[in-house]
């Protein structure tokens, strides 16, 4: 999770996980590394040069094939997607980096939230349940 001034961007909270039962499962984890570099740079229509100065400036960080080349999960990519689109839209790197950390710290509250609001509901309705009974 995030630590006061730490600018990594974090596996994503509801990842699954790391006991993959099969190479199919792979295709629905957000955070299987299944992109090179270059795919990635590809895909997102950037140099591979920006991919890696956000991994210098610590908002994505790829994990290491055995051989020591990055490889990208698709939430990094989408990650990686909304930085350039800040970028082009004229906003700092470093500027880009904290809007998407706090994004993401601000999508992980309400996840939260609304889990906690669930809890309640759910609590309302035994306690509702269990006062009639009497």
């Amino acid at each position: 999770m995030h630590t006061k001034g730490d600018t990594h961007i974090p596996p994503k909270p509801d990842s699954s996980s790391p006991n993959i039962s099969g190479p199919g499962d792979r295709f629905d984890d957000e955070d299987y590394p299944a992109y090179s570099m270059g795919r990635a740079a590809e895909l997102l229509g950037v140099t591979q040069a920006f991919l890696r100065s956000l991994d210098t400036a610590n908002l994505v960080t790829p994990m290491r094939s055995e051989g020591g080349h990055r490889r990208y999960s698709r939430y990094q990519l989408r990650i990686a997607a909304r930085a350039r689109e800040l970028i082009d839209q004229g906003t700092a790197l470093d500027a880009a980096c904290r809007i998407i950390i706090l994004e993401d710290q601000l999508a992980e509250a309400q996840r939260i939230n609304t889990e906690l609001r669930e809890i309640q509901r759910q609590a309302s309705e035994t306690i509702d349940r269990d006062s009639t009974a009497d």
